[in-house]
């Protein structure tokens, strides 16, 4: 337990209170996919004896992506990430060239976004967007009402 004057601090330089974690069969070819679509920076990977990843964690712009090979405690488990990026358009285009599905392609959102969204060759999708308009909160109502009356 942390003592009261320790100067550790609880949420690691780097990290952010939520830090989602990817199991997968094939971690490294996750890897090669992250690095390919985001641009992802590897910090660490750790692998067995096997050369399977034990631990890895990548960093997506500003937010840290920890995965790895799944195992008995930790079984593959398909996930669903929102990864905002200055260019979804790019980032969706460079998505489909490393093997990527389509689950949308590019379009503008009622609430200021322009996304897009791939699955990858694990199951796992990824909503990429980029902010392209500050929506205020009356406004973004009203296009909900919009288009929910559709």
């Amino acid at each position: 337990m942390q003592s009261v004057t320790s100067k550790v601090k609880p949420i690691p330089e780097g990290y952010h209170s939520l830090t989602p974690i990817v199991t997968v069969e094939g971690a490294v070819k996750l890897i090669d996919f992250l690095k390919q679509v985001f641009n992802a920076q590897e910090e660490e990977v750790y692998k067995g004896p096997d050369g399977r990843v034990i631990h890895a964690e990548l960093t997506i712009g500003d937010s840290i992506l920890m995965l790895s090979d799944a195992n008995p405690e930790f079984p593959a488990l398909p996930a669903m990430i929102n990864v905002y990026t200055e260019d979804v358009d790019a980032a969706y285009r460079r998505a489909l060239k490393a093997g990527a599905t389509s689950l949308r392609e590019p379009s503008n959102q009622f609430y200021g976004d322009r996304t897009a969204g791939v699955k990858d060759a694990h199951g796992n999708q990824w909503w990429i967007a980029t902010h392209v308009e500050d929506v205020s909160q009356g406004e973004l109502e009203k296009r909900m009402k919009a288009r929910q009356s559709q």
